[in-house]
């Protein structure tokens, strides 16, 4: 047994801590972490706008794996702190817990007090220079790793860009201003596993604050590609919930709208009611959004609820139905919450659920009572509102037999399994994996391709219902939808049961074309909209077969993509054999495993929700009923891959 003693207890100083454990402040290393530094920096920059202090903010993705934030803020102090005789822009950049955001005598509102924000960011960067504008010129300081490399320095405004150090020379300003901020950073290798910034990813991030901040513009360039957007919403949630709404038409002329303050609390929403069956729900806290919600969207769902319930009961208008529930009051709402609080609580340094416990009575108390008002001033729109709501409650209760045979037939209460699963031998669900393939033939060949060991196959036939178009009796009378949910064993949406999931993993697998990728995107809106949590777990794959197999004499190698052919041709050498897989029933069994599903070389992608609001809104605008904002976003979007990449 190794010795343990007191010279074994070790302190990471500074912004070692950091680089120990990065996970620990931005949630990962992979592509997500990464963007959570962009974040990080922009977060200060709106904390400046809703100070009052900016109204521009500028981002660029530069060609370097760098990337650049600038801002018409007051910019980081530069004087020396009187206790700690340093400049205060080394200190906010190198010292965790330091900043101007704890007292809130510079900051009202902010997104939090846990004071690791640009710090971390300068931590995980192999370089971060910080640029402070001001009349007199510009003071910058370079950062290797956090740790300060030549101290801050002044440069007169004529002299900039001829200092001499490439990478301090390669700022350019963009804001026609003698004050602001401009951070660029390069992220560590050492620490990501990726350095590779998306342009779409930043862009709908930043369209959410521009949403939330109508106040502020804020211009996305991509230097790589030569894409750049501007937005900026004076209608701010108004306009968002608009937005988010596009794909169905509304059922009210005006989007309903308010903005209260109890408490040194602010509360603000705007929402509409549309004819689709689902609920689009958006909730923020300090302009960072509460993925998870929280007390804050409990008290507006209860408050718009009582609302909706009173009014209904004192108009004696509910008839013909048992109740009205919560359920009913949310299909169909598009809605856009955001409150804004003195000392928010977060749970978890990724803030993706409010804890405050007195917010939830705030927001109710300010939801019902607007609300109540409103209704009575404007009862045209709120019979519209109670119609829609006594309408989703009579489907919800015609709909209950079609749930309770699902319930009923559900593998783990009867064991009654469609007759063409083929099931798995493991007892172990986290073991287990459920391929969803498209018609018999590539149910035939994906059979004897498995390893019954742990490997179920259920064949699909034909392209399943667009489910974000249908109701649920519909979609729950499906044959193959109800075939999928019986095999699945959790049932869906509000009786969805994680524990009784009888496979750790669920995989799409259809064919590499068009079709395929027409079919995998039906499964998506399915599992988003009736299993999201399954989703959420991470237990939703897509399986990658390839296109071609390339052979020359004994060399085989399988390409993914019409791009690769010509670069695997020209490596092997002329007279090489092109085979292109029109579907997965022409792969034999051995090429099908050895490709696709032998966990040793298959190749899965692991769904995920990056960012709700954009997947919400492609869905709804892609796979919803009006056609005109589809045209229009194919016609933006055909040529951009990443774009459509959902």
């Amino acid at each position: 047994m190794e010795s343990y003693d007191a010279s074994q207890i070790q302190i990471l100083e500074g912004l070692k801590a950091v680089r120990k454990v990065p996970g620990m402040y931005i949630g990962s290393t992979d592509s997500r972490g990464l963007h959570h530094t962009v974040y990080e920096v922009i977060d200060n920059s709106i904390d400046e706008s809703v100070a009052g202090f900016c109204k521009n903010i500028l981002i660029r993705i530069r060609k370097d794996n760098s990337i650049e934030i600038e801002d018409d803020g007051r910019g980081i102090p530069i004087e020396n702190h009187p206790k700690y005789k340093r400049p205060a822009l080394e200190i906010v950049l190198t010292e965790l817990h330091s900043g101007a955001k704890f007292d809130k005598k510079v900051y009202k509102v902010t997104g939090g007090l846990h004071g690791v924000g640009v710090h971390v960011v300068n931590a995980l960067s192999s370089l971060l220079i910080a640029v402070v504008k001001r009349k007199d010129g510009f003071y910058y300081e370079k950062f290797e790793q956090g740790i300060p490399k030549g101290g801050l320095k002044h440069v007169n405004p004529q002299d900039w860009g001829k200092t001499g150090d490439e990478h301090v020379d390669a700022i350019t300003p963009g804001l026609d201003t003698d004050h602001g901020l401009i951070i660029r950073f390069y992220p560590d290798l050492e620490i990501f596993e990726t350095v590779d910034f998306s342009y779409q990813v930043i862009l709908e991030r930043t369209k959410e604050l521009a949403f939330l901040n109508p106040q502020v513009a804020i211009r996305v360039i991509d230097e790589r590609s030569g894409k750049e957007e501007l937005m900026h919403y004076e209608g701010g949630l108004v306009q968002f919930a608009e937005y988010l709404g596009e794909g169905h038409q509304s059922l009210l002329k005006e989007t309903i709208y308010n903005k209260d303050e109890i408490e040194d609390t602010v509360v603000e929403f705007a929402f509409l009611y549309n004819n689709s069956t689902t609920e689009i729900m958006q909730a923020y806290v300090n302009n960072i959004s509460t993925v998870e919600g929280g007390t804050h969207v409990t008290g507006f769902r209860a408050g718009l609820s009582r609302a909706i319930q009173e009014y209904a009961k004192s108009k004696d208008m509910v008839k013909g139905v048992e109740s009205i529930t919560s359920e009913d009051v949310r299909e169909g709402l598009v809605a856009i919450l955001h409150a804004k609080v003195l000392t928010p609580q977060f749970e978890g340094q990724t803030k993706s659920k409010l804890g405050n416990s007195n917010v939830r009575g705030i927001v109710q108390s300010s939801t019902e009572k607007f609300l109540k008002s409103y209704f009575e001033r404007y009862p045209n729109v709120a019979q519209t509102i109670v119609k829609r709501v006594l309408m989703a409650a009579a489907a919800r209760e015609a709909s209950r037999n079609a749930r309770e045979l699902v319930r009923r037939k559900s593998a783990l209460e009867s064991g009654n399994l469609p007759g063409k699963l083929a099931d798995c031998s493991t007892s172990d669900p986290a073991k287990a994996e459920l391929f969803l393939v498209e018609g018999e033939s590539a149910g035939g060949s994906a059979k004897q391709a498995r390893s019954r060991d742990f490997q179920a196959i259920l064949p699909l036939r034909g392209k399943i219902l667009n489910v974000e178009k249908a109701t649920d009796i519909k979609t729950l009378s499906n044959e193959e939808i109800r075939n999928l949910i019986t095999v699945m064993g959790t049932n869906v949406k509000d009786n969805l049961d994680l524990t009784k999931l009888r496979y750790g993993k669920i995989v799409i697998m259809t064919d590499a074309d068009v079709d395929g990728a027409h079919i995998r995107t039906l499964l998506l809106t399915f599992f988003y909209r009736f299993a999201k949590e399954i989703i959420q777990n991470g237990n939703l794959f897509i399986a990658q077969p390839p296109l071609f197999r390339v052979q020359k004499g004994t060399k085989v190698e399988y390409v993914y993509s019409e791009k690769e052919v010509d670069e695997v041709q020209q490596r092997l050498g002329a007279n090489a054999i092109v085979q292109r897989f029109k579907g997965l029933g022409e792969m034999n069994p051995s090429q099908l495993w050895e490709t696709t599903m032998n966990p040793e070389t298959r190749k899965f992608l692991q769904v995920g929700i990056e960012d709700a609001a954009y997947a919400e809104r492609l869905l709804s605008i892609l796979m919803g009923e009006k056609v005109e904002p589809r045209r229009r976003f194919i016609e933006e979007n055909a040529k951009t891959v990443e774009n459509i990449d959902a």
